[in-house]
């Protein structure tokens, strides 16, 4: 059948779809606050209801972490598709869970009362819903639901026809900690899918589509270095003994060279080296730095880095190694002269494809280890990490997705990467050897895991229909 009259349903249907997804996002599904978690389960249900009125029969099914404490829950369902359907078996990851809205006082309205407006003056594009988990990931999600939902209108059929299997889940703003479990667990079903789809990225810019086709991985760190065994009185000790702040900061000053290459033996060893190909091809989406770092206050001198590679080189394709934040002595108002007992950075690296993050991780331990201050010990955590992926350019499914994407919104999709790291890529890759395209439609200003997020509703609009002609394209339309 034509795609078009699926099209129009979602047209016709488009506010409706709109007031459903302000439905979702007045629930406040905040999965790192354990206050939360009624209402986390509460999304999750919501979720389960709206697949099941497209013909599918969703669960809501339980999760346990590694160390066997309660999940949050995961959004599963199955579609076996028609007898005669020939194409992939595509598994679709989203997550209904959100980031904390705090600092609550910089949001213009109620996180979790959606506002759907019109740019203000001085602000790009258009119209737009303004929400905590707005774009992240509650309004990527939809695009796929709707999608869903009008197949099901117009055809009578679950995906119109095609084979899928959904996992949404709960956890991915807090680590997805039973994500691992749940997948182990249920690797003989999804052991049969083909390729996975997830819409939790962006565009190149407004109307500009683009399909993301490899993100960097992650190593996440934290280190602590112990001194004395209380605080220290500055003015006695001061000049006697090691200060941990002072001592830590010489130390992670050291992992840069004057190239900005990182310092630590062997992190090098397994990047997969930029092509020439991929470097031209990058060059031609004229990518502007000076503009970029002007958006974010920062003057051109800014546009620093590791030598020998562009803005967009590094962050789509280098490894990278930064402080997050550093913790030690008195920092509340005043003065307070003390030596600490104490300090701690929080430490991460981006890791591109074939770079292991335990393998980092072990490497930079051992690198803080053999620049140990004199009297100073130790303690080393290991939050969480995930494998970068790549995924091949040309293989049929991203050509379906090429296809899709070109006939809903009349432009041809850039192929692009992304610095940053969806952890449940690198899972599916490494536990099932399944590949994964991202076709998301966000924007870079659309203040993710900020006050004030936002989903602009023409973005909106070219995901659901990409959605669509997607599962036209996957059933041989």
């Amino acid at each position: 059948m034509s795609v078009d009259r699926v099209l129009s349903w979602l047209e016709s249907n488009e506010q409706a779809g709109v007031d459903r997804l302000c439905d979702w996002l007045r629930i406040p599904s905040i999965s790192t606050d354990p206050k939360f978690a009624g209402d986390v389960r509460r999304a999750a249900e919501w979720c389960a209801a709206h697949l099941r009125e497209s013909g599918v029969d969703a669960e809501v099914r339980d999760t346990t972490t590694k160390d066997g404490e309660p999940g949050h829950p995961i959004v599963y369902a199955h579609i076996e598709g028609d007898a005669s359907y020939t194409g992939p078996h595509v598994l679709f990851y989203g997550h209904y869970d959100v980031q904390p809205v705090d600092p609550i006082h910089l949001w213009e309205s109620d996180p979790f009362q959606p506002v759907v407006r019109d740019a203000r003056p001085g602000e790009p594009g258009g119209k737009r819903i303004v929400a905590r988990g707005a774009v992240d990931d509650k309004g990527q999600v939809m695009m796929f639901l709707e999608a869903m939902r009008a197949w099901k209108e117009v055809t009578g059929k679950p995906a119109g026809g095609a084979r899928m299997t959904i996992l949404i889940e709960g956890e991915e703003e807090s680590g997805s900690v039973s994500l691992e479990p749940f997948v182990k667990a249920n690797a003989s079903d999804l052991k049969t899918c083909d390729i996975c789809l997830i819409s939790d990225t962006g565009m190149l810019g407004r109307g500009k589509p683009a399909i993301t086709y490899g993100v960097r991985g992650l190593a996440y760190t934290e280190v602590v270095l112990h001194a004395s065994n209380q605080d220290l009185h500055s003015g006695l000790w001061g000049g006697r003994c090691p200060n941990p702040i002072t001592e830590l900061s010489r130390v992670l000053a050291q992992l840069h060279d004057k190239k900005r290459r990182v310092t630590i033996p062997g992190f090098y060893d397994d990047v997969v080296p930029l092509s020439k190909k991929e470097r031209e091809n990058w060059k031609k989406l004229k990518f502007n730095a000076r503009a970029a770092l002007k958006q974010i206050g920062l003057p051109p001198a800014a546009d620093i880095g590791e030598q020998g590679y562009t803005a967009m080189e590094r962050e789509w394709g280098r490894p990278t190694a930064e402080i997050n934040g550093m913790l030690g002595g008195y920092t509340g108002p005043g003065a307070k002269t003390v030596i600490p007992s104490h300090a701690s950075a929080k430490v991460s690296f981006r890791l591109v494809a074939n770079q292991d993050p335990a393998k980092v991780t072990k490497a930079f331990f051992k690198w803080c280890k053999e620049r140990t201050p004199p009297g100073c010990r130790w303690e080393f955590i290991d939050h969480h990490g995930g494998l970068g992926v790549t995924t091949p350019i040309e293989s049929p499914t991203m050509k379906r997705v090429e296809r899709a994407i070109k006939k809903a919104t009349g432009k041809s999709p850039a192929l692009i990467k992304s610095g940053g790291s969806i952890p449940v890529a690198g899972m599916l890759k490494g536990r099932l050897g399944i590949d994964t395209i991202f076709m998301g439609f966000g924007l870079d200003d659309d203040r993710v895991h900020s006050p004030n997020e936002k989903f602009e509703l023409d973005c909106y609009r070219l995901g659901a229909r990409s959605h669509a002609v997607l599962l036209h394209e996957l059933i041989g339309g």
